[in-house]
C-alpha cells in the first residue's frame, strides 16, 4: 500500500496495527501520523496515546506498551519516532512483533533515515506495512497541488500550478503553507489562477523564465539578457535563475524525444511530464535543437552550475556568459 493510499484509509476510519513510514518528505509523513491516531482515536498526551524515541529503546517496553488493555476505549496509539535509531539487539523481538501485532493497538514507526534493507523494513516488507514518504517527481507535482487545492475548496488552474511547482520544486511543506497563503490571499472558495501566485508567491517569475527560455531557442542574445536581468532585479539568484533554465530544457529535450518517436504534441508534453497549455510552445522550441546543440547546451548548463558553486566570478556574469554561449 502506498503512503497516499494509507492516508486515505486512515481518514475513512481504517488504520493497520503496524505502519513504518521512512523517507525524507516530512508533510506526508506527519499527514500519516495524524491521520493514524484520528483513526485510532488516541488524543496526543491522553491516556492511550504515547510517543516512544527510538534511542535506546526496549523492545520489552515496546511491547508491552503496546499489549497494555487501552483505557475506557478501543484502541490505543503509539508512534516510535527515529526508528532507525533502535538498538540493534532489541530488533528481533520488535520485528516478531510487528509481524504478528495486537489488533486493538495502532503502532506507528517513523523515520527519515530507517533503509529499506534494514531489518525491520524488510519485517514491516513482508506483512504489507511500510511505506516510503519520499518526495514526488517535479512531473507529478501540479495534479497533486490541484488535489491540495480542491481539498481547500479551492480551482487551482493549470498554468498556476505549474508556477507553484516552478518557483517551489518538490519542498511539499514550502508548497502547503504556499497553497494555505493562496487560500487566504483569494478569499473562501474563489479560483487560484497565475496572478495571485505570482502576486503572493515569491520566486514565481514564470512568463520571465519561459521568455528565458524562447530567447534562447531563438538564439537571440539581446532578448536572453534582457530577461535574465528581468529576473536577476527581481531577486531572483543567479542560480536559481540557471536551475529553471535548466528544468526547462530538460523538459524540452524529453518532448524532443517523445515528438522523435512519433508522439504527437499533446502526447509528447504529457509524457515529458510537462503541462498541457505548453505543448505547442515546447514542441516547437523542441523543433530548434538537433543533437549536438541539446547536448552543448547541457555541457553549457553544468559548466555555469560548477562556476556559480565554486568561482569568485559574479554570478550575474557566470550567467550572462553561459547565456551568451547557448545562444551563439
Amino acid at each position: 500500500m502506498s503512503l497516499d493510499a494509507l492516508i486515505e484509509a486512515a481518514r475513512g476510519g481504517t488504520f493497520p496495527p503496524v505502519s513504518v513510514i521512512a523517507g525524507s518528505e516530512r508533510l506526508l509523513a506527519e499527514r500519516a501520523v495524524d491521520a493514524l491516531r484520528t483513526a485510532a482515536q488516541a488524543e496526543p498526551g491522553g491516556f492511550n496515546s504515547d510517543v516512544l524515541q527510538g534511542q535506546g529503546l526496549s523492545a520489552q517496553t515496546l511491547i508491552n506498551t503496546a499489549r497494555m488493555l487501552p483505557m475506557m476505549a478501543q484502541t490505543r496509539f503509539i508512534l516510535v519516532r527515529h526508528a532507525d535509531a533502535i538498538p540493534a539487539g532489541e530488533l528481533d523481538a520488535i520485528c516478531a512483533y510487528v509481524k504478528k501485532p495486537v489488533a486493538e493497538t495502532c503502532l506507528v514507526f517513523i523515520s527519515e533515515k530507517l533503509d529499506g534493507r534494514s531489518k525491520l523494513a524488510k519485517a514491516a516488507q513482508e506483512v504489507g506495512a511500510f511505506h516510503e514518504a519520499a518526495p514526488p517527481q517535479l512531473r507529478d507535482l501540479p495534479p497533486l497541488l490541484q488535489g491540495e487545492a480542491r481539498a481547500r475548496g479551492h480551482q487551482l488552474s493549470s498554468e498556476a500550478a505549474q508556477a507553484l511547482a516552478d518557483a517551489l520544486g518538490a519542498d511539499l511543506s514550502a508548497l502547503d503553507d504556499a497553497l494555505e497563503r493562496l487560500s487566504l490571499y483569494v478569499g473562501e472558495g474563489e479560483p487560484i489562477e497565475l496572478d495571485a501566485v505570482e502576486a503572493s508567491v515569491p520566486h514565481a517569475r514564470t512568463d520571465s523564465v519561459w521568455a528565458l527560455v524562447d530567447a534562447v531557442g531563438a538564439r537571440n542574445k539581446r532578448a536572453a539578457i534582457a530577461s535574465a536581468g528581468s529576473l536577476l532585479g527581481s531577486q531572483e539568484p543567479p542560480l536559481r535563475i540557471l536551475a529553471l533554465l535548466a528544468r526547462q530544457m530538460r523538459t524540452i529535450a524529453r518532448v524532443r524525444s517523445a515528438l522523435k518517436s512519433g508522439l504527437k504534441e499533446q502526447e509528447a508534453a504529457q509524457k515529458a511530464g510537462a503541462p498541457p497549455f505548453k505543448a505547442r510552445d515546447l514542441a516547437q522550441l523542441a523543433r530548434k535543437f538537433d543533437d549536438a546543440q541539446m547536448r552543448r547546451a547541457f555541457q553549457t548548463l553544468a559548466e555555469a552550475d560548477l562556476l556559480l558553486k565554486g568561482s569568485k566570478v559574479p554570478g550575474p556574469r557566470v550567467l550572462e556568459n553561459a547565456l551568451l554561449s547557448l545562444c551563439s
